[in-house]
Parts: structure tokens; sequence; C-alpha cells
């Protein structure tokens, strides 16, 4: 696979990523169809490996999902900013921090654009909860389980 071919794969990625945290945008299905694209191209073992642990783990977010609070973003009180500056340093988190990154970086972007909105740390740390209640679980899960795949992906590139 040429190099523009993997910046293409890359960027597809890139907008799945950030799909799963617009609603409407299956972002998790764009995140699968960039593996498959890669693996089906490139046709090596580690591709095809890559491209059966994304399935199965995207299989599993899809069982796990019915037992998440559903996304209620109206609920939370936060304006959709918040989710937007979560979610995307919930990725840079990732990639800095690999894997524990995610996690951190989502909850603390939504506390931190939580706390420039509300101006305390009390007010901010109860919106971050209410946020983390109605919308924040299933779409740290989803954006999870995108994040382990283009970990791996990236991962399979480099070094594979």
């Amino acid at each position: 696979m040429s190099v523009w071919q993997l910046v293409a794969v890359g960027l597809v990625m890139l907008l799945g990523l950030v799909g799963v945290l617009l609603p409407g945008v299956p972002g998790q299905a764009i995140v699968w169809a960039a593996v498959l694209w890669w693996a089906l191209t490139d046709m090596t073992p580690v591709a095809w490996g890559v491209l059966i642990g994304a399935t199965g783990l995207m299989l599993l977010n899809q069982a796990l999902k019915p037992l998440l609070p559903t996304r209620r973003p109206s609920e939370s009180g936060a304006p959709r900013r918040t989710l937007m500056i979560g979610g995307v340093a919930g990725i840079v988190g990732f990639f800095v921090v690999p894997v524990v990154g995610g996690v951190l970086g989502y909850v603390g972007g939504v506390f931190g654009a939580e706390r420039l909105r509300l101006g305390s740390r009390g007010a901010a740390w109860t919106s971050m909860r209410s946020v983390m209640r109605a919308t924040g679980y299933a779409v740290l899960v989803e954006l999870f389980c995108c994040l382990l795949v283009a970990g791996a992906w990236l991962g399979a590139v480099l070094w594979g």
C-alpha cells in the first residue's frame, strides 16, 4: 500500500472518530470501513488480524449499547460544544498517553469546558457528572472502541 493510500485511510479513520461525536454520523462504521479498506488492499496476516480484532471489538460495542444510558444531550444542560471539546481532548489524549489518555482526555476536556463556561470548580464538577450521565458514557465507550481500533491500525502500520 502506498503512502498516499495510508494517509487516506488515516484521514477516513479520523473522520470516523469525529463522526462518533456528531449525532447521526455512523462514526463506528466509518472507522471499521477504513480498516476493511486497508486490510483488503494490504492483504497481510497482520492486516487481517487487525480487521478481525476490529470487527470483534465493534460487535462487542454494539452488544453493550443497550446496557449504556441513551444519548440525551438536551438533559445534561451543557452545550454540544462541551461534548466536542471532550471528544477532541479524548482523541488527542489517546495518542499522547496511549490507551488511558483517551478516557482522561475526554473527562478532562468535558470538565475543562464546563469550568470555563460556569466559572467555579464545584459547578463544573456537578455539570460534568450530569453530562457524563446524560451522554458521556455512551459516547466515551463508542469513542474508546474506535480509538482502540485506530491505535491498532496505527501500530500495525508503523511496526507491522
